[in-house]
C-alpha cells in the first residue's frame, strides 16, 4: 500500500491505496509571490485595455452618476475574495479612487439557476472591508422577470433576458476564477455573464440536449465547442469594460492575475491554465479513483469530478468517487432530481435519446444529468461508486450509482469509507479479470484533466 493526499480544498486528509496505484497530478504551476502587488499591478497593466482607474475615470467624466457593478462568482467556486489574495478589495478600492461613489457600486453575485446566497455565505467568502464600505450586494435571480431584460438575439436562436443591474450599469467589471469546465472547455470570462446572468428559460438554449451533445462541449476545449461560442456571443451582446480573473493551482493557491478585455484577457488565462492542468496519459484503467474537489457542494457539482474520469476508464471499469457535500441539499434542486431519476429509470441510451428528440420540452437542470449519462455511456452505474456521508442513503434507491456505504456499513468517516470501498473494488476486478487490476488516483479531481496522448 501506498499513502496519496485527497484535497476538497475545504478538507483534506491521507488515503491509503494500492502500491501499484498510478498518481495522475496537474504539473506544479509556480505560485505568484507578493499576490498584493500582482493583482494591483493587473489592474494597472491590463491586457487589451485601460488600467481600471482610467476606464472608470473617464467613464465618470462621461457621465458623473455613472453606476457600476461588479459581478462575483457564488459559493460553487473557490475564487479568491478575501485575504492576500483577494481580488474583490483592490477592484473596489481603485473604482472608489478614482472617483466613485461606494452608493453607485453594486456587487451582483452570478448564481445562475443556483439559489441565492445568505449573508452569511457571502460574509464567509468576501473581504470583511467589503462590508465597511456599506456595498450593497445583490443575488442575480434568473426566475424574476421585473429583473431581467433583453440584449436580443443569437445564432442559436431564443431572446436573451439578463440581468437588469448588469445590464443597465454604465460601468460593469466580472471578476472569476477560470479552472476547467466540462462543458464550456473552461470558466471564468463570459461565463460570469453567461450563465451567471441569464435568465433560466435563456439558460435553456445554452444547455440544451444537442449543444451539449457536441464532442467538443467538454473540458479544455474552447475551439468549435458550442457552449463558449455562445457564451461569448452573449457576453458581448450584454457588454464589459474589463474582466478580473484568476487561475489557481491545485491547493487553491495564486498562479496568475489576469486583468483586461473579455476575450484577450480569458484567453490568456485558459493558457496559462493549460499548461499545467492538462494532464498527458497514454493508458486507460479498470479502476480510477477521483473526488468531486470544492465545487462538488451537492450531487449535482460532482458531476464535474466523475466526468474528468471518463478519458482513463476501460469500457466496463470501476469509478470511485468521493464526494464531501456541503450544500443545505447534498443532492441539488427539484428539477435535477427529477432528470436524474428519469436517467436511472431510462438508463443512459433511451434517456439521451429521449432529450435529444425534437419533441422533448426542456426541462432546467436536464444538462447535469445529461453529463452522467456520458459517464454511463463507458461504465454501467452500478461501477459507479459514490462516496458520501452527506445524502441520504434512500436516495440511492433512484440515485443511478452504487453507495459506498452498502459496501463499507460501517465506515466511521470518509477516509474509511474510502479505503474500504478500494479494497472492495480490487478484489471484484481481481476476481472478474484474473489479474491485478490497473488503478489511477486523480489527485486534482475535477481540475485536473486527462488528455489522451498517442
Amino acid at each position: 500500500m501506498k499513502e496519496v493526499k485527497l484535497n476538497f480544498g475545504h478538507v483534506s486528509f491521507p488515503l491509503k491505496v494500492p502500491g501499484h496505484t498510478d498518481s495522475l497530478a496537474m504539473k506544479k504551476a509556480p505560485i505568484l509571490s507578493n499576490a498584493e502587488e500582482k493583482i494591483r499591478e493587473a489592474l494597472t497593466n491590463p491586457i487589451d485595455c485601460l488600467p481600471l482607474r482610467t476606464l472608470v475615470s473617464q467613464k465618470l467624466r462621461a457621465k458623473p452618476e455613472a453606476n457600476a457593478v461588479v459581478v462575483i462568482s457564488d459559493n460553487t467556486r473557490p475564487v479568491p475574495y478575501s485575504g492576500n489574495s483577494g481580488i474583490l478589495f483592490p477592484v473596489v478600492e481603485k473604482m472608489i479612487k478614482a472617483g466613485l461613489q461606494p452608493s453607485r457600486l453594486r456587487l451582483l453575485v452570478a448564481t445562475g439557476t443556483h439559489r441565492a446566497m445568505s449573508d452569511n455565505e457571502l460574509r464567509k467568502i468576501l473581504d470583511p472591508r467589503i462590508f465597511n464600505l456599506g456595498l450593497q450586494i445583490i443575488n442575480h435571480d434568473c426566475r424574476k422577470s421585473s429583473e431581467l431584460v433583453s440584449v436580443g438575439k443569437t445564432e442559436l436562436g431564443g431572446e436573451i433576458l439578463l440581468n437588469r443591474v448588469y445590464v443597465e450599469s454604465d460601468i460593469k467589471i466580472l471578476t472569476g476564477l477560470v479552472e476547467s469546465h466540462f462543458m464550456a472547455g473552461a470558466s471564468g470570462g463570459r461565463k460570469s455573464i453567461c450563465p451567471g446572468l441569464l435568465s433560466e428559460e435563456s439558460t435553456y438554449i445554452l444547455h440544451s440536449g444537442p449543444v451539449l451533445s457536441s464532442p467538443n462541449a467538454s473540458d479544455l476545449i474552447l475551439d468549435e465547442n458550442p457552449v463558449h461560442e455562445e457564451a461569448l456571443r452573449v457576453a458581448k451582446l450584454a457588454g464589459c469594460d474589463m474582466i478580473v480573473n484568476v487561475t489557481l493551482d491545485s491547493n487553491y493557491r495564486l498562479t496568475g492575475v489576469f486583468a483586461g478585455d473579455l476575450d484577450s484577457a480569458h484567453l490568456a488565462a485558459v493558457k496559462k491554465l493549460r499548461s499545467y492542468a492538462a494532464i498527458p496519459v497514454k493508458k486507460k484503467y479498470d479502476l480510477v479513483i477521483s473526488h468531486a474537489g470544492f465545487v462538488g457542494v451537492n450531487h449535482y457539482q460532482a458531476a464535474k469530478g466523475a466526468l474528468t474520469c471518463y478519458p482513463l476508464l476501460k469500457r466496463g471499469g470501476i469509478c470511485l468517487l468521493a464526494a464531501s457535500h456541503t450544500d443545505l441539499d447534498p443532492i441539488g434542486g427539484t428539477n435535477y432530481k427529477r432528470m436524474v431519476r428519469l436517467l436511472g429509470e431510462l438508463g443512459e441510451e433511451k434517456f439521451t435519446k429521449k432529450i435529444l428528440d425534437p419533441s422533448w420540452i426542456f426541462v432546467p437542470e436536464q444538462w447535469e444529468a445529461q453529463m452522467w449519462a456520458r459517464l454511463f455511456k463507458k461504465i454501467p452505474p452500478e461501477n459507479l461508486i459514490y462516496c458520501s456521508l452527506e445524502i441520504p442513503e434512500e436516495s440511492f434507491s433512484w440515485l443511478p450509482a452504487e453507495d459506498a456505504r452498502v459496501i463499507a456499513p460501517e465506515s466511521k468517516n470518509l477516509q474509511e469509507l474510502m479505503e474500504k470501498s478500494i479494497a472492495w473494488a480490487v478484489k471484484k476486478l481481481r476476481h472478474s479479470l484474473g489479474r491485478e487490476p490497473q488503478i489511477a488516483f486523480l489527485s486534482d479531481g475535477p481540475y485536473g484533466i486527462p488528455v489522451e496522448t498517442k
